[in-house]
């Protein structure tokens, strides 16, 4: 079983987690939680009537980004051949974070499934993020 699929717009990692400093309470940044929701409306658009992988999973993630404006066109053109990787935020680890926590108890049972994973930032024409999930 295959699941493959693409968030629209701006790569967003994990936020940690926040104190009130009044009442002692953590909880996880709006951000975030919008994030995630977006993740799971996105997968359930492609795959309304999905069934949770139950074996081992291979997930690819390719995080693409916007090339910035004002990059001169020797650049522009080395970025998007891939010879100049995104090095800003956000971080690789919280991209994956963010995604494996959306898509937990989703498209698979549990992230503990997950026994390969890639990951790549790249540029491109548009900020957007490509997942693969894949059983194998």
């Amino acid at each position: 079983m295959i699941y493959e699929f693409e968030i629209l717009g701006p790569v967003i990692g994990k936020g940690r987690p926040r104190v009130n400093t009044y009442t002692n309470i953590v909880y996880t940044p709006t951000k975030t939680k919008e994030y995630e929701s977006l993740i799971q409306q996105y997968f359930l658009l492609k795959y309304p009537r999905y069934i949770p992988i139950e074996k081992r999973i291979y997930i690819e993630i390719v995080a693409q980004f916007k090339v910035p404006k004002g990059t001169s066109k020797a650049n522009t053109e080395k970025m998007l051949n891939g010879e100049i990787s995104p090095t800003k935020k956000p971080d690789i680890d919280n991209i994956v974070k963010i995604i494996l926590d959306a898509l937990n108890k989703l498209a698979f049972k549990d992230d503990n499934q997950i026994t390969k994973l890639s990951i790549d930032k790249i540029y491109g024409k548009e900020d957007k993020v490509y997942v693969k999930i894949e059983e194998y």
